[in-house]
């Protein structure tokens, strides 16, 4: 097993920076569905962060995700050596940058440097006794939408939807229910892995094992597969789009399980993954560990090269901000600007927001701009290099935003996913404004930062210090402007009337 180490490296790095064919084939679909705007602006992006993560072998998103490990392995093999190898190769992966600083202990909030502690990574080991090779496949599943992952008891009600009972069609009416509250806030065009029954714990397991699917596989039971086909026609009439922007797809994949239940129980448990959906497997030599096979993917054929407008398309209409910004520059703004962001910019996350409503913060931030980022960050001699910066999802800092805005006078908030009434409120009141970046795009935004002018915080970790970086050209969207005006309450509403029409049985 002298070669199971660095495999297992070989494996990590592949999954966060090379999407599987299968995912790169859906997303070329969506890019030729969809039919222009704001949500193919935002799949164009996808597409250049897509092939620069495969062509730097950096990190397709700067949130790398919870490595789920699914072991298969001969009678008489050695799991406890393959736990300890397969925590070294995520500690080593880390250390390169690969992988973020993910596994924060939940008493302290200490960050552990190296993506170990209780519970991290996830090991799911399963033997076989015909096969005499090893066989590990790996998801890594970020927090964005890992937040939107929900778990229904039938029967229930649903917004929108009405009854959901105890049969196939509850079951559907599920599902859409998901999709939809999920909006732009876990990265849409994403997919979804459902489990029907089990316990609570069993439902979220398998929900998530479905996730290693092939996208373009049919499921075996012609029930689901129907299911399945339903959901991906139907929910890509809800006019969620990418990112949340509007527009004709929402979802690139549904992947349906079954398991028993209880009398009493009938769970409905849903995994959301987001576009950047990173999965691949390799088979192993069971004496060498050394790689026989990659799994998702045929090493004889080229990635699928996703670029066709490089990101942003320029118009000549962009509204060109550099920090610190007026009150006046931001009160011209509406919904729907594409703006360029030059000049000093912030990170602060859910530590930081937490951290300004008690103190001060380190710099002044009065016409400033704060983004909502964790980025993966690597030291070079005195000098800090971001290898990935794309945007967080802004909602968990809802409780803080109004506030701070007021205290602080930022001016500009970067995120994705939008916030909600109260920061739409404080942005009227106080002339600010919240620009939507494209979220997993971590190569692209990392390429708009010139320098690391400092950091401050850093015993939050790395993802939640306030990192100081100047930007040039740092391109997002107006979608919570200065006059009370939100993009992401308009989608919602106007995709909640399109899942009302969805109530009348169809199964």
């Amino acid at each position: 097993m002298d070669a199971f180490r660095e495999s297992m490296l070989q494996l990590i790095t592949q999954t966060a920076t090379n999407l599987p064919p299968d995912v790169r084939r859906a997303m070329a679909r969506a890019m030729g569905e969809e039919q222009g705007g704001r949500s193919l602006q935002a799949l164009n992006v996808i597409a250049t962060n897509i092939d620069m993560a495969t062509d730097n072998e950096g990190p397709i998103c700067q949130d790398t995700g919870w490595p789920t490990f699914e072991i298969k392995t001969p009678v008489g093999a050695n799991q406890i050596v393959m736990k300890k190898l397969i925590k070294e190769a995520v500690a080593e992966a880390t250390k390169r940058g690969k992988l973020r600083t993910n596994s924060v202990d939940s008493l302290t909030g200490v960050n552990a440097s190296d993506n170990l502690g209780p519970g991290t990574p996830t090991m799911h080991f399963d033997q076989w006794e015909t096969e005499d090779e090893i066989e590990v496949k790996l998801l890594l599943k970020g927090g964005g939408c890992e937040n939107k992952n929900i778990q229904y008891s039938l029967p229930t009600e649903l917004a929108h939807l009405g009854k959901a009972g105890r049969d196939l069609d509850g079951v559907r009416k599920c599902i859409l229910h998901a999709v939809w509250q999920a909006q732009g806030q876990g990265c849409s065009a994403g997919a979804v892995g459902v489990c029907i029954g089990g316990d609570r714990a069993q439902g979220y397991i398998n929900a998530k094992e479905q996730l290693f699917r092939l996208l373009d596989d049919t499921n075996p039971i012609p029930e689901l597969a129907k299911l399945e086909d339903y959901i991906m026609q139907t929910a890509n009439t809800l006019g969620i789009g990418t990112m949340g922007f509007g527009g004709g797809v929402t979802l690139i994949g549904c992947k349906i399980g079954v398991l028993n239940r209880l009398p009493a129980s009938f769970f409905v448990s849903v995994a959301y993954d987001c576009w950047a959906y990173r999965r691949l497997g390799v088979v192993l030599d069971a004496k060498t560990g050394e790689i026989k096979r990659w799994l998702y993917r045929d090493d004889q054929q080229p990635a699928i090269k996703m670029t066709q407008n490089g990101g942003f398309v320029r118009t000549g209409k962009e509204k060109v901000l550099r920090a610190p910004i007026t009150e006046e520059q931001i009160r011209e703004l509406k919904v729907g600007d594409v703006v360029l962001v030059s000049g000093e910019m912030h990170t602060g996350r859910d530590a930081i927001h937490a951290h300004l409503m008690k103190t001060p913060p380190p710099v002044d931030l009065n016409g400033g701009v704060l983004y909502h980022c964790g980025p993966v960050v690597l030291k070079d001699g005195d000098k800090y290099q971001i290898k990935a910066a794309g945007p967080t999802t802004s909602f968990r800092e809802e409780p803080y935003q109004g506030e701070i805005i007021k205290r602080y006078g930022i001016r500009a908030v970067i995120g994705k996913g939008g916030m909600g009434a109260k920061t739409l409120a404080a942005l009227k009141e106080h002339g600010a404004v919240y620009l939507n970046a494209i979220g997993g795009a971590a190569q692209y935004y990392a390429k708009n930062i010139d320098e690391v002018l400092g950091v401050d915080l850093m015993e939050f970790g790395i993802p939640e210090a306030m990192w100081h970086l100047r930007v040039t050209d740092f391109p997002a969207i107006v979608t919570m402007d200065a006059h009370g005006n939100s993009l992401h309450a308009d989608v919602e509403k106007a995709s909640a009337t399109v899942l009302a029409t969805l109530a009348e049985p169809v199964f």
